[in-house]
């Protein structure tokens, strides 16, 4: 049984204004992707929630720096458009809002992930 998203690449590294893209292929039968990013020692910060392909909420903070592409049956990509030092972040995507709130009560570098994966930016 399909129980974990798939979020590629790994890791990540770019200079400064360059374009920054990961991608995430949400649970078999989701229909959301929300994706949040952490900067070291600071909280899980929402970043893009979306629902069949179309954006539901999102920040300024992404409207400024941040674009979203989720075709329907390919993966759904988030890209940092000019990236710059404090892009610098751990970046999640998830399939359900439940493991969001749990990971972000929770987090750990060593949990094991079930809905939730990880790109690093540096």
């Amino acid at each position: 049984m399909d129980t974990e998203v798939t979020q590629n690449p790994s890791h990540l590294l770019k200079g400064k204004d360059q374009r920054a893209k990961m991608d995430c292929v949400p649970k078999k039968g989701h229909s959301y992707v929300y994706w949040y990013r952490r900067k070291l020692e600071e909280a899980l910060e929402f970043l893009v929630y979306l629902q069949d392909e179309k954006i539901i909420e999102d920040t300024a903070m992404f409207k400024q720096r941040f674009s979203v592409e989720c075709p329907q049956n390919s993966p759904c990509g988030l890209e940092i458009n000019s990236t710059e030092a404090a892009d610098s972040a751990l970046y999640f995507c998830a399939s359900s809002q439940s493991t969001v709130l749990h990971v972000s009560s929770s987090y750990s570098t060593n949990s094991p992930w079930t809905q939730l994966r990880r790109s690093v930016v540096s």
